[in-house]
């Protein structure tokens, strides 16, 4: 029953990139936010951060591993699990998250109430939810509507019964297991599938196309999926038709009849938006598909009502939901001067072994797009600092309007990728000519961005 009703200047509903909202302008502001689970959102808890300090760890690992190509002598002997953990979380994350709330709650921000329990929509810019035990109504002249995504998870998994562990819970793993299987072939399962593989888990990686990786560009997929199977078992082009718990672990049938056993089941089949989950219907907000609708400047279809981040993007990445972040900041503030949501050339780092980068246009989308392509690919291999690395796999592949001279796609797979593909997002940014870029100025000798200069002066003009 509800026995309290609030009304706020502000109402913001998640505290993942709508968390930076608040600031110094909107002071003379009420503002309610409400979060239902740990403070700071999926990047921080569960997603972007955490993850990076497990794979790094990884790296090392990994580079322990192939010590032997260097002529180096070492050997690895496995991970201290629960201290990963405990640095990693205990250590870092957890303070962060529970410094973040406390400050929201503290003397810091009087005008901010916090609630803590799940939002729902119960007419128009009013929402139910939680203040401790106790339910209350929340209204608000203004609402942000920020509330992330979740792990998919597939109905054969989830009617099953089976255990199994996503994202938001395979890192404090108790112990870790010796086997796991990994279900799925995008951007989580692949630096899943590197971050245990390389602590030294038995992986096999289960993914219903023959690609990994399939929304890239075909020449990265195609490596990628070809290096992922000499790191660990993939089975590919193949679905589950059954999933169950025995002893030591879980157990799924394939499509073809094969049984894959395994200690743990990692499901990292996708993120599906929760604003199914706000009865959004009842205050006039509009969905295309899982997405929460909005226009160019972040407005949804009722009015006085935003929405931002993986809720709403098309971009399920945290330096866009950053980004629309400031924009809708900006159009609150600015209301006669609004910004459009940044979605222009949008960036992707996959952290895997090796790294993936890419900002663009795929060559197929290029040439679909009907411009007058021509396209470089150079290998890390044929650069000195590549000789260092005894990088036989890495590449850069840059594809440019041949009459323009505009760089319209930049895919890189290889050591430092996420690094490299920021002088190219540069370069797109700020529309230069690759030709200018490639010979007027310098490129330090012999470091890895002369694998960026050896491809921008590979294109063909």
């Amino acid at each position: 029953m509800t026995t309290d009703t609030q009304h706020f200047d502000i109402v913001i509903i998640g505290t993942g990139s709508g968390n930076s909202i608040p600031g110094p302008e909107f002071e003379d502001k009420s503002i309610a936010i409400i979060e239902k689970g740990v403070f700071g959102g999926t990047c921080l808890n569960v997603g972007c951060i955490p993850t990076k300090m497990y794979v790094y760890a990884a790296d090392v690992a990994r580079e322990i591993q192939e010590a032997a190509r260097y002529n180096l002598q070492a050997t690895y002997e496995g991970c201290e699990w629960s201290k990963i953990v405990d640095r990693v979380f205990t250590e870092r994350i957890d303070k962060i998250a529970a410094g973040g709330e406390q400050y929201r709650r503290g003397n810091e921000t009087p005008n901010i109430t916090v609630f803590d329990g799940h939002a729902r929509f119960t007419g128009p810019k009013t929402v139910s939810t939680k203040d401790g035990d106790k339910e209350v109504l929340v209204s608000g002249d203004t609402i942000i509507i920020a509330t992330g995504a979740r792990p998919t998870v597939l109905p054969v998994i989830e009617q099953s019964g089976v255990t199994y562990y996503t994202n938001e819970n395979i890192l404090r793993l108790p112990q870790l297991p010796s086997s796991m299987v990994v279900l799925g072939g995008g951007f989580i399962a692949a630096e899943f599938a590197h971050v245990f593989s390389s602590l030294g888990v038995d992986v096999t990686v289960i993914n219903r196309s023959p690609r990994l990786l399939k929304h890239l560009d075909v020449e990265v997929s195609d490596r990628f999926t070809e290096l992922a199977q000499q790191q660990y078992t993939c089975k590919l082009g193949r679905t589950i038709d059954q999933a169950r718990d025995v002893d030591g672990g879980v157990e799924l049938v394939l499509d073809n009849g094969e049984k894959v056993q395994a200690e743990v089941l990692l499901v990292a089949t996708g993120r599906t938006p929760n604003g199914d989950q706000m009865d959004l219907d009842k205050a006039g907000i509009e969905m295309d598909g899982p997405r929460i609708v909005v226009d160019d400047f972040g407005r949804t279809t009722a009015d006085g009502v935003w929405a931002l981040g993986d809720v709403s993007s098309p971009y399920q990445l945290k330096h866009v939901a950053n980004a629309e972040m400031r924009a809708v900041k900006h159009n609150l503030l600015h209301p006669e001067a609004m910004k459009k949501m940044p979605h222009d050339l949008v960036p992707a780092a996959i952290f895997t072994h090796p790294q993936i980068a890419t900002v663009g246009l795929t060559e197929q989308e290029a040439r679909d797009a009907g411009i007058n392509v021509t396209v470089k690919v150079q290998n890390y291999g044929d650069v000195a600092f590549g000789w260092a690395m005894e990088d036989t796999t890495g590449f850069a592949k840059l594809i440019a309007d041949r009459d323009s001279g505009r760089l319209v796609g930049a895919h890189i797979i290889g050591p430092q990728a996420s690094t490299l593909i920021q002088q190219l997002i540069t370069v797109m940014a700020f529309d230069l000519d690759v030709r200018k870029v490639a010979s007027e100025q310098y490129w330090i000798h012999p470091a890895l961005p002369e694998l960026i200069e050896n491809a921008l002066l590979g294109l063909e003009f």
